[in-house]
């Protein structure tokens, strides 16, 4: 087994580890510094989809896959359509992100990528050892993006809800999508005591990603997500045929857990693993873009490079929402329809984005049913 030497291993070629390794291949400040990136898989395949809202034009634009400026919302005995400007609603496949970053670390010499798995990750008081099946790797600092629920086992503290999704992209025989909405969240569906939803992005108007997620504390059977999107195929969208092209599942951790903890001095979490993921959405894509910046600029003026999880308003927000949907699942269907009757979707964006002011966030708040809210903050502050 090769014992080699680095100055930096990022562990993990998702987004947050590409992110960061491109971050730092075009910075000259880190041109002299030998950066290793691990991953168990090549990247090769279209194995995940990220979605985010924007204003205007941003750094993924080259790559997008398609956007829509109206989106849609359905609730039980509510529906309607939006015009979301001055935002788009954008979607990234993983196989054009992959391609795209990987190309960029062809550029840089001081920058290497590995296909192999990581068994065990040791650090002493000078460096980290990377074990893999292939090699030993030591290097001064590393930057490990895997997540496991098991990390999450001894937190009683917070409560712990799963974004948990199986998404189709299905090719059907007739024109049945409205190509220019994306049909944000559908909770139309049956609900079975849990806060389910469809959400619909258009290709063509026959060709979409189709996919059933759901905020809840366990994952189903993968023949209930199946069984759930091809009643919805057939039932709301009236189309008895369809193809399914390819297929996506995962599970996003929805927690306001102090990822930070699990940090050490020469070990740090990113993406999911660094708590990057926002815990009411599960969004975690523009959050690692927003995290890697502040996490580079640590890294260069040598300030701790650990507190990029430091608490804030928006934080006890998120765990408000997580307090009540915890509690009483089965009322999710009921706060975001009440918020969409009330509030525009520029701002619910605004506030998902933590760019709100203070006023703005009591005009969001009251847009949610008050009792539930209103017991969860005299739970947590007494």
């Amino acid at each position: 087994m090769a014992k080699l030497d680095y100055d930096y291993i990022i562990i993990g070629a998702g987004a947050s580890g590409l992110l960061l390794a491109h971050a730092l291949g075009k910075d000259s400040f880190f041109a002299q510094k030998s950066i290793l990136l691990l991953d168990r898989d090549a990247k090769k395949s279209n194995d995940r989809t990220w979605c985010f809202w924007e204003k205007g034009d941003g750094a993924f634009d080259d790559i997008l896959y398609k956007k829509w400026k109206q989106i849609i919302f359905k609730g039980q005995d509510f529906s309607k359509s939006y015009d979301i400007a001055p935002y788009s609603y954008k979607m990234v496949r993983g196989i054009d992100f992959y391609a795209h970053y990987f190309e960029k670390l062809e550029g840089y010499p001081n920058i290497r990528f590995q296909q192999e798995s990581v068994i065990e990750v040791k650090e002493s008081e000078s460096s980290v050892s990377v074990h893999t099946q292939e090699n030993q790797y030591t290097c001064q600092q590393v930057f490990d993006s895997r997540f496991h629920y098991e990390m999450l086992e001894a937190d009683k503290k917070y409560p712990l809800l799963q974004q948990h999704f199986v998404g189709w992209i299905v090719k059907t025989p007739k024109p049945v999508f409205e190509v220019e909405k994306a049909t944000y969240m559908d909770f139309s569906v049956p609900q079975k005591g849990n806060t389910r939803f469809m959400y619909v992005l258009p290709f063509k108007e026959d060709e979409a990603l189709v996919e059933y997620t759901l905020f809840s504390k366990e994952v189903l059977p993968k023949s209930d997500y199946e069984a759930a999107l091809r009643d919805y195929i057939r039932t709301n969208l009236q189309c008895d045929t369809f193809e399914i092209l390819e297929q996506e599942q995962g599970s996003i951790p929805m927690t306001c857990h102090d990822f930070t903890q699990r940090n050490s001095g020469r070990i740090t979490r990113i993406g999911t693993a660094g708590g990057w993921a926002k815990p009411s959405t599960g969004y975690t894509f523009m959050g690692s873009s927003k995290k890697i910046p502040l996490l580079v600029s640590n890294l260069k003026s040598d300030n701790t490079i650990h507190a990029l999880g430091q608490k804030k308003r928006f934080w006890f927000y998120d765990l408000l929402l997580l307090d009540v949907l915890y509690n009483n699942n089965a009322i999710g269907h009921e706060i975001f329809t009440s918020l969409f009757k009330k509030r525009k979707p520029e701002l619910i964006f605004k506030f998902l984005d933590e760019e709100t002011s203070f006023g703005e966030e009591l005009q969001f708040i009251s847009g949610c049913p008050n009792i539930p809210f209103i017991k969860a903050i005299f739970k947590r502050l007494f």
